[in-house]
């Protein structure tokens, strides 16, 4: 599990280093410049680098890489982007490379001679449009053709948004401090920051001062439900599947599929009574339950019989595909993953989800969010962690708001943010196979949140073991299925 941080949870974990580990702002900036050092020698082998710092503390911490790049025998020369007093530590990093006489250099082209840009001219408190001599010197860097590498993070990027804040440094590699930033893994700060490399530095976070927002590591696999030695079919949980109208029966065979691939004991598909064929055909595994006129009964009985319900992938949006809805969020007293067009139909009556038993998961892309809320498609990509945070509390519900990035939100303010997948992952049948593997998960009773965060973050682990295969023009629906297994 690794921690993500805005830039105000960040400047209180460091002061939070100060005062509860006695760690003085000196030292932590020093140990931050020579870890950002050992990491750009790493990275590779320059020759002339350039630091352009601004007057705050990130420009205290370029200071004091210069100095330390100098001390190894590396040409580094240092532009001071500002010439007004900053803060305390940038003043005293400025004053002892001056009195080292380093090289500094007074105006920028945009020729050859540097083989390593740094960016340390602002950090990560920058909440204004950068204009002026800023914004011409940002221009400038970004025209250079050396390696650029920012020190914490882009500048012009938001910490908290990942917004570009009018003009912003474009980073080849960022070299960060502590935690990542969750500017640095939200479109379109993720495209300005080039590869992140996260660097200890001392600073911890204390029981009582955690960061808010969470991302799942490979590691983090192990509390996944284990298979036990004794057991049977009914240990790993039943699951309904509710969708799949007529000519529509992939949606639900994906959803299924990746469900048992997943590690579900049962699965039991209830659709239109046509698609009997294809989907026993199809996935003999699964049992099937028909969707006809009398419909109500037996919709009744498989609520009672199972451990978790996925329900919407090909559903339609009939008014008898709205009535089953509307019954399940009335009858059921398992958890619920509210998918494709469920959501749709919730969208139409936005009172039916307000009357439930239930845990309730919803898995919407920007489209179906943007029929959710009533705001368009751009603000809710501008704005995806407010959005998918707001919805899960004013519903009291999870949100898993699929984007690159998909977050995963619950009312009660955990957060994850999910970084694993690809863009391949961009293909038809892929949110049916989430839905599937997240059901997984709650029929074996995995708390909600949970079930949510380790489904999207298996979900882009297989995408992105059968990448490595296919390609990502090549991924299909069916290839995230076989990845399931290859993690």
């Amino acid at each position: 599990m690794r921690y993500l941080v805005t830039g105000k949870e960040m400047k209180l974990l460091d002061q939070n280093t100060s005062n509860h580990f006695h760690v003085p702002s000196c030292v932590l900036m020093e140990q931050a410049a020579m870890a950002f050092v050992q990491e750009l020698l790493d990275i590779c082998k320059p020759n002339n680098v350039l630091i352009v710092a601004g007057n705050g503390n990130n420009g205290g911490d370029g200071i004091a890489i210069g100095r330390l790049l100098n001390q190894r025998g590396i040409n580094a020369s240092v532009h001071f982007a500002s010439s007004k007093e900053g803060s305390e530590m940038y003043q005293l990093q400025k004053k002892i490379y001056e009195e080292y006489d380093y090289p500094i250099t007074f105006e920028l082209s945009d020729d050859d001679k540097y083989d390593v840009i740094i960016d340390a001219i602002f950090g990560i408190g920058l909440s204004r449009e950068v204009v002026g001599d800023y914004a011409d010197i940002i221009s400038t860097l970004n025209q250079m053709k050396g390696t650029k590498v920012a020190v914490d993070i882009a500048s012009g990027i938001s910490a908290d948004s990942g917004e570009v804040l009018g003009t912003a440094f474009r980073a080849d590699y960022t070299i960060t401090f502590a935690f990542m930033k969750i500017g640095q893994v939200l479109w379109p700060g993720f495209d300005y920051s080039g590869k992140v490399i996260v660097k200890d530095i001392g600073i911890k976070a204390t029981k009582d001062k955690k960061p808010a927002y969470k991302s799942l590591e490979y590691e983090d696999l192990c509390n996944l439900p284990v298979r036990q030695a004794r057991s049977n079919k009914g240990t790993y949980g039943k699951l309904l599947i509710i969708g799949g109208d007529i000519n529509m029966a992939g949606a639900v065979c994906f959803s299924a599929k990746a469900a048992y691939k997943s590690g579900v004991g049962l699965v039991k598909i209830m659709s239109h009574k046509d698609n009997r064929d294809i989907i026993q055909s199809t996935i003999p595994e699964a049992i099937f339950a028909p969707i006809d006129d009398d419909y109500e009964s037996v919709l009744n009985d498989n609520i009672a019989w199972c451990d978790a319900i996925v329900l919407g992938p090909g559903l339609g949006t009939s008014k008898r595909s709205a009535a089953i809805v509307n019954l399940v969020l009335k009858k059921a007293t398992v958890p619920v993953l509210l998918d494709a067009d469920a959501l749709n139909i919730i969208a139409l009556d936005p009172e039916m989800i307000e009357d439930n038993n239930g845990d309730i998961i919803i898995t919407p892309h920007l489209g179906e969010m943007a029929r959710l809320t009533g705001d368009s498609v751009s603000y809710i990509q501008e704005h995806i962690l407010d959005c998918a945070k707001d919805f899960a509390h004013n519903h009291e519900l999870i949100c898993v708001l699929k984007d690159f990035h998909t977050i995963i939100a619950s009312p009660f303010a955990e957060t994850y943010i999910n970084l694993s997948g690809n863009n391949g992952m961009a293909t038809a049948g892929s949110g049916d196979v989430l839905t599937g593997i997240i059901g997984t998960f709650l029929a074996q009773h995995m708390k909600p949140i949970e079930a949510a965060a380790y489904g999207v973050y298996v979900h882009g682990l297989a995408g992105d073991a059968m990448a490595t295969k296919t390609g990502m023009r090549g991924l299909m629906a069916s290839d995230i299925i076989e990845g399931i297994t290859q993690i």
